[in-house]
């Protein structure tokens, strides 16, 4: 009966009349059946074989993931790949010392023996997807307790990726969708050489910082290539030498017709995470209480930061990536706060709730104390969600360094507490964390730890309840009389990760003795204080109203749909591939404020400041801009730079490619406009905007700037 059930919801879900093309990120895989219609009437001129297929070269075969949570396209026939500047950040950053600055000079190997090795970066391309909805639901009944269900669709869950990747050298991964209601299957190839080919300047990667972040109008040339390596036979293969240039089923033909207004665009990529069909009160939690408290925290954070950065070179490319972690969600926090408040979400969300509750109580009575009970539930599990997320923000997150550092220890004592120790284990172990530790100093810098760390304690004792106030604070509270900073002293003069040299030394000498040192290690002490707080009081009732709110969402899912049979529902996305389309247009951002839709080289010109980091234009570009040397590039006198468009995106969609009515490669998705950046949450079509790096500043940064023409010559370029 619940397999009958659900399977009538998803088909229900599926077949509703569509409202709008700007919102939803579809399914490829179903695009023939309910999206390429709609599509092709707005000037689409592919099929939807031409998008997705598993019997033919298609689009889906030049997108890739990128590292963990990015997005890539191909964009030539030896393995090219281009994604965002702030996707290959890190890498860039990995490479970066001062003697070599690749973040401020920027990189590019002019032959294949100069391209960069990135330890543990990988792309990963889809192979196949498959609905898998009734055989996950295989043997689940009406009247089974949660715990039994759950364990039953584990099971199967098992049992389908097992069979999908039997003697293959793929992975498999297998995901829910419209809250719990339906099941795909995902089947991947993972390569795992993947070697920097080229990088602007950040003065062209990140112009603009932290202060054009999320804005538009835009001018940053958000891009980076890497280039995919694969064994003789175009497999996936650990770095070797010995290794070539993958050969693609497909890449993107890069089009240098540009873009006008009304134009149809198509993101191609992998969005993370987006929660359309929440009730106001997850609204009210965020905007209230989490977000602001956060934003609190790496408001501190960064001020810090931007402070030891400002003052040495050396320690701004050592935590130059950290710091874009941090900001990026900070100033997203305060957007999505900001949108939600101008779009009135929250009482749109209230005045939905009370025609749904009406609706309910009258013509569905099994869902008539959905809402009351969504409240009941979000009560309780604000205050765990905000304490979760300053824990994180205490250590995990960029928060104090050498304790998180400390707490890598945790898996040394688990192995030599066993019963029997596996020597075997143990050294593979030790061997994995003296790199991590050697990787861990190559971007530290003690004194601005201690700030930070000091900053932190202080604040979550003030900002978070008593219950939830780790063992660590009767330490400072009782021998250091609340003085923090006293404690910070301590916590650094005495704990063994202070130094590269003392932690790598512990760890090689580790063994049944080493336990003692950690008991009495301040680091130690300080994440295991933390760790045990969330472990005992914080992780199980978060873990309990999670799994509360994930049964009201199913049911919500399920009533929202019968109480509007009319509206559009697309399945939240989940970091799956996804198809988003609309068009080309500028928007109004205020009252008597209208934003075109293309930004140029006369804008970057305009923001040149040489004393402000974030806006120092790059002398050789100045050069180019004074002598009009834009080649083939130019169009009016100019140069485009970015482009904004309808499409829905969310985080994931860094990288993605934007594609025009032929399939061929327009644009790079980077950003999304600030007025729009609640869209995660609610999605206003008149202000919700994609911001996009156009492939004609791509291309001219590539040849007139880097002089790397040679990568053009690989690329299918269409005139």
């Amino acid at each position: 009966m619940i397999k009958r059930i659900v399977l009538t919801l998803v088909a229900a879900l599926f077949l509703q009349t569509f409202a709008r093309a700007d919102e939803g990120m579809w399914i490829p895989m179903l695009l023939k059946k309910y999206n390429i219609e709609q599509m092709q009437e707005m000037g689409f001129k592919l099929t939807a074989e031409d998008v997705y297929s598993v019997n033919q070269a298609c689009l889906k075969d030049a997108v890739v993931i990128f590292g963990r949570g990015c997005t890539g396209e191909l964009i030539s026939d030896k393995g090219l790949i281009v994604t965002n500047h702030h996707c290959g950040y890190g890498q860039i950053q990995y490479h970066s010392s001062v003697e070599h600055d690749y973040l401020t000079n920027g990189f590019w190997a002019m032959s294949p023996e100069e391209e960069l090795v990135n330890p543990n970066l990988t792309v990963t391309f889809l192979k196949r997807m498959e609905d898998v909805t009734a055989r996950v639901l295989d043997g689940v009944k009406d009247d089974m307790k949660i715990e039994e269900r759950n364990k039953i669709i584990a099971q199967n869950i098992k049992a389908i990726k097992e069979e999908a990747i039997k003697d293959t050298h793929y992975t498999a991964v297998l995901k829910p969708f419209f809250q719990g209601n339906q099941y795909f299957l995902f089947v991947n190839e993972v390569f795992k050489d993947v070697r920097l080919v080229g990088a602007p300047p950040s003065a062209i990667g990140k112009f603009g910082g932290d202060t054009d972040n999320w804005m538009w109008p835009r001018h940053t040339g958000d891009f980076s290539m890497f280039r995919i390596y694969a064994d003789k036979d175009n497999k996936p293969a650990d770095y070797s030498k010995d290794n070539v240039p993958y050969k693609p089923a497909k890449h993107f033909p890069v089009s240098l017709k540009g873009v006008n207004e009304g134009d149809f665009t198509m993101v191609f990529g992998y969005p993370g995470s987006t929660y359309q069909y929440v009730p106001s009160y997850h609204l009210q939690m965020l905007t209230e209480t989490v977000n602001p408290k956060l934003i609190d925290v790496r408001t501190e954070k960064l001020a810090i930061m931007n402070r030891f950065q400002e003052a040495d070179p050396a320690v701004r490319i050592k935590y130059a990536a950290k710091n874009a972690r941090i900001s990026n969600s900070w100033k997203r926090w305060i957007g999505e706060n900001r949108g939600l408040e101008i779009l009135d979400a929250i009482n749109k969300k209230q005045a939905y709730e009370e025609g749904f509750t009406a609706w309910a109580k009258a013509e569905a009575p099994e869902y008539a104390e959905l809402l009351s009970n969504y409240e009941k539930v979000y009560k309780a599990y604000t205050n765990y969600n905000l304490t979760y997320g300053y824990y994180r923000e205490m250590i995990p997150s960029n928060g104090i360094e050498i304790a998180n550092l400390a707490g890598k220890m945790e898996a040394l004592v688990a192995l030599y507490k066993a019963e029997e120790l596996d020597a075997e284990a143990a050294q593979k172990l030790k061997d994995g964390l003296v790199k991590s530790v050697k990787l861990f100093f190559k971007d530290y810098y003690q004194p601005l730890d201690k700030e930070v760390s000091a900053k932190l304690l202080s604040m979550y004792a003030e900002n978070i309840d008593a219950a939830f106030q780790p063992d660590v604070y009767n330490l400072i509270n009782g021998k250091f009389k609340g003085d923090v900073n006293k404690y910070v002293d301590y916590l650094f003069a005495k704990s063994v990760f202070d130094e590269e040299a003392k932690v790598i030394d512990f760890i090689n000498a580790f063994s049944v003795k080493s336990f003692k040192v950690l008991e009495k290690d301040p680091a130690y002490l300080l994440n295991k204080s933390f760790a045990n707080v969330y472990s005992n009081k914080v992780y199980p009732q978060l873990k309990k109203y999670r799994s509360e709110l994930a049964d009201l969402d199913k049911a919500y899912m399920a009533a929202q749909m019968k109480y509007e049979s009319d509206r559009v529902f697309y399945p939240d996305a989940n970091f799956t591939l996804r198809v988003s389309y609309g068009q080309v247009k500028g928007y109004t951002a205020r009252d008597a404020v209208y934003y075109k839709h293309y930004t140029t080289l006369e804008g970057i010109m305009e923001k040149d400041n040489p004393d402000i980091y974030d806006y120092r234009v790059p002398a050789r570009l100045k050069e180019l801009y004074k002598n009009k040397d834009y080649g083939r590039y130019e169009v009016d006198g100019t140069v485009p730079v970015c482009f904004v468009a309808t499409n829905h995106t969310t985080g994931g969609n860094s990288g993605s490619p934007v594609l025009n009515a032929e399939g061929h490669l327009i644009g790079i998705n980077f950003d999304r406009a600030w007025e729009g950046v609640m869209s995660d949450l609610m999605f206003n079509p008149e202000q919700c905007r994609n911001i996009s790096l156009d492939m004609r500043y791509v291309l001219f940064i590539v040849d007139k700037m880097a002089g790397a023409g040679y990568l053009l010559d690989e690329m299918t370029i269409i005139e």
